[in-house]
């Protein structure tokens, strides 16, 4: 299965989702995982260098890919239980080609302005993509979002945004918390840091929720 987090907009945490899937994903499933990492900086890359130093840390392998991968992903598919890719925060050839194989595409955007202005584009590109991949299933996922209470309405609002354009909002966000730092630093995972924790169960909610709809029950956009 090959899953995408990709977007247009940088410094939604997309690396930070990837890697945190990643392990909850192998993990979960005692899955053969792989990351390709389509980012020209390399933070999959680095992290994954960083967990392979730490040796009571489960190993996942991790790949560099660019430009016209699809044939690249189709072939690692048939290899691994679950292929990963990382897309920088650009509109590329990577990410096209990635939308065009991928069975999840999760776009983590955070509740404010500037990042809820890329979806018009993005609503554009996975339309196009899912004429190519009709099984995709894309879905939007807001991410660091405000913890304070009063902030929540805010939250409700972006999914609103998002159902607007007609994509799909996921119920589970993440948070914004200092062990997601903390973590890719050492190249651990949430799930590993602090088991127990809030974000250890943000990320296996929305993996959960995720994995959960059916490629062939996949919205269809307008």
């Amino acid at each position: 299965m090959i899953l995408l987090v990709g977007g247009e907009k940088g410094g939604s945490g997309k690396s930070c989702l990837a890697q945190n899937l990643a392990v909850y994903i192998q993990q979960k499933f005692e899955a053969n995982v792989l990351m390709v990492d389509c980012d020209p900086q390399r933070t999959t890359s680095d992290w994954i260098q960083a967990r392979n130093e730490e040796p009571d840390l489960p190993p996942i392998n991790c790949i560099q890919l660019y430009g016209k991968i699809r044939n690249d992903l189709l072939s690692l598919n048939e290899r691994y239980d679950y292929v990963i890719v990382d897309c920088g925060g650009q509109d590329n050839l990577a990410m096209r080609a990635s939308m065009s194989v991928a069975t999840y595409v999760v776009i983590p955007l955070r509740p404010k302005r500037r990042d809820l202005k890329t979806l018009p584009h993005m609503e554009d590109m996975l339309s196009t993509c899912k004429m190519v991949n009709p099984k995709m299933v894309s879905t939007i996922v807001l991410t660091q979002c405000p913890a304070l209470p009063t902030q929540f309405k805010r939250i409700l609002e972006a999914k609103d945004v998002v159902k607007s354009f007609g994509l799909r909002v996921l119920n589970s966000v993440t948070f914004s918390r200092n062990i997601y730092d903390d973590s890719e630093e050492k190249g651990s995972s949430v799930v590993e840091l602090d088991p127990d924790g809030k974000a250890a169960i943000e990320i296996r909610a929305i993996a959960d929720e995720l994995l959960a709809i059916e490629p062939e029950n996949s919205y269809e956009l307008n």
